[in-house]
Parts: structure tokens; C-alpha cells; sequence
């Protein structure tokens, strides 16, 4: 199985910060730091370095060469990245002495693939692959709605939740991925027990992996439930955490390995990732989690 990333790529802008800014305040940065990153690239290359084949398809600005770099050099197919005029899209990200982040994404135009470029990429994958995305992409509810009618797999990471969101064809989900915030905007509950249930509930036919950051991972597939506790370690960024947890576990699931096998796996991985600066950057290779597993 291929799976094909429709995802966004951004330039990250990271401050090191005492707190997360509060209404009115000003701050000053420890440090600051430019990274390749966005939910998209993330994914590609955390599914590219746990051994998944993985065609990452977005939009990329005339100063994208460092990112389309960052995606080769990891193994992610990029032809299907187009090239598009202006800046590319960025984020600002504070980080605080705990790890824990806010972050800002400005898409501007070059978070807008068309119907046509969403066609052109489609051509090139069967009803056997498998199709990712963010919510951070436009047109995304038209590419759900043409890989599914491709017959493909669909696995949405809600992220960041929308009230549009709530209109997407959802139903044609395989895969949810998603963590509390996100659990509660597609739910309305607070719960995680009680967001698996409704999530079971709503879309019958898909399968759901609820993370909780310290509080470990939920799995809920085929009416059955697993649970996996998160590894300790001292976190010194969390911003590529979830996005590590999603690569692996795909990868692991695609690879044929079991759901805790394959939830063990991504949360070893997450936790590798946390205590490393960057997005992109502190995602560990397949040969990493191997030798310290």
C-alpha cells in the first residue's frame, strides 16, 4: 500500500518562550529557531523514517527548496509538490521550558491545491492505497470525497478542527487520528471513554486512535479497544509529537504489524521525538527505535 500525504508544508518559526503568551502581554524569546515543519511534511517524513512509501502532494513557495530538501532527503516522494509563486506558508510556534506549544499557522496562498491538481494526483494511485490528510489543506473535503470514490482508504487527522470539518464526508473515513481538542470538536464530549463511544457510535465504520499526550493512546477498531500508556521522558518539545505518532502507527499497521504492537511502536517513537528540538528534525529514523527498543 502506498499512501499518498495531501498535506501542508510550512516554514516554522520557534521561539523559546518562560510561558505561552497571555492576552496583553510581552515577551521575550530565549531563542529562536527555523525549522522545516507543518502537520503534512511532519507526517510525510515520520511514515518515510519508520519504512512506509509515501508520495507527499501540496504546494510549496519560491522559497521551498529547504523544505522540498527536507522531504527527498527522507526518503518522501515529491513530484506531486507543486511549485507556486509568493512565500510559502509559516508558522509561529512558542515553546515553553516544559516542551508544551501553542502555534500559529498563515497559509496565505500556498495551502491551496485545486481540483485539478487534487485530479492530477489521484491518477497516479489504485483503489489499494491510501489517501492522509490535515485539515489544514484547502480542498480537502474534495479530496476525501474523490479518493473514496477511487475506493481508497481515507485517514483523517482532524487537525486543526473547524466547524466545516463537521460537514466533510466523514463517513468515508477509515482512519481517525486524533487527540482530545480534537476528540471534543467531532463529539461535543470530554471524556476520552465517552468520545470512543460516540465516535463508535457515529461512523460505525471506521476505526479510531484517540492520543492523550502524557496520558498514553486509545485504539478503538472492529468493536474491539486497546490502550497504550505513554513512555516517560523529559519533554523538550512537543510539537512534532503527534505527528511521530501518526507516521509510525501507519506505517506499523501498513507493514501488517497488530494494533498494540503497531500503538507501541508510534508512542516509542513520539517519545524519542519530545525530548528532540524541531518538528521534522527530531522524528527518529526506523534504525533508532530498533536499537533503543
Amino acid at each position: 500500500m502506498k499512501i499518498v500525504n495531501y498535506g501542508s508544508i510550512n516554514l516554522d518559526h520557534v521561539y523559546q518562550v518562560p510561558h505561552i503568551v497571555q492576552p496583553g502581554e510581552t515577551l521575550l524569546a530565549g531563542a529562536q529557531d527555523l525549522f522545516c515543519g507543518g502537520k503534512g511534511l511532519n507526517q510525510s517524513i515520520a511514515l518515510a523514517k519508520a519504512g512506509a512509501e509515501v508520495c507527499h502532494a501540496g504546494v510549496v513557495g519560491e522559497d521551498g527548496d529547504i523544505l522540498l530538501e527536507a522531504l527527498r532527503s527522507a526518503g518522501v516522494d515529491v513530484r506531486h509538490v507543486r511549485r507556486a509563486s509568493g512565500a510559502s506558508a509559516h508558522t509561529i510556534i512558542q515553546v515553553d521550558p516544559g516542551g508544551q506549544n501553542c502555534i500559529i499557522v498563515y497559509s496565505g496562498e500556498n495551502m491551496r491545491p485545486s481540483e485539478a491538481d487534487i485530479d492530477r494526483i489521484l491518477e497516479d494511485f489504485s483503489p489499494e492505497d491510501a489517501v492522509l490528510m490535515q485539515n489544514e489543506l484547502y480542498n480537502t473535503p474534495l479530496m476525501m470525497k474523490k479518493a473514496a470514490e477511487k475506493g481508497m482508504t481515507i485517514i483523517f487527522n482532524p487537525s486543526p478542527v473547524s466547524a466545516e470539518m463537521l460537514g466533510y464526508p466523514l463517513e468515508s473515513v477509515s482512519w481517525f487520528l486524533l487527540n482530545e481538542i480534537e476528540g471534543e470538536a467531532l463529539t461535543g464530549e470530554s471524556d476520552p471513554e465517552k468520545m470512543l463511544d460516540c465516535l463508535e457510535q457515529k461512523y460505525p465504520g471506521s476505526s479510531v486512535v484517540l492520543t492523550l499526550g502524557r496520558s498514553g493512546a486509545w485504539a478503538s477498531s472492529h468493536g474491539k479497544r486497546y490502550f497504550q500508556p505513554a513512555f516517560e521522558v523529559k519533554a523538550v518539545d512537543t510539537t512534532a509529537a503527534g505527528d511521530t505518532f501518526t507516521g509510525y502507527f501507519l506505517a506499523g499497521i501498513g507493514s501488517g504489524l497488530q494494533i498494540p504492537d503497531a500503538l507501541r511502536r508510534a508512542a516509542f517513537a513520539a517519545s524519542i521525538a519530545v525530548s528532540r528540538k524541531g518538528a521534522a528534525d527530531s522524528i527518529p529514523t526506523a534504525e533508532e527505535i530498533s536499537r533503543a527498543e
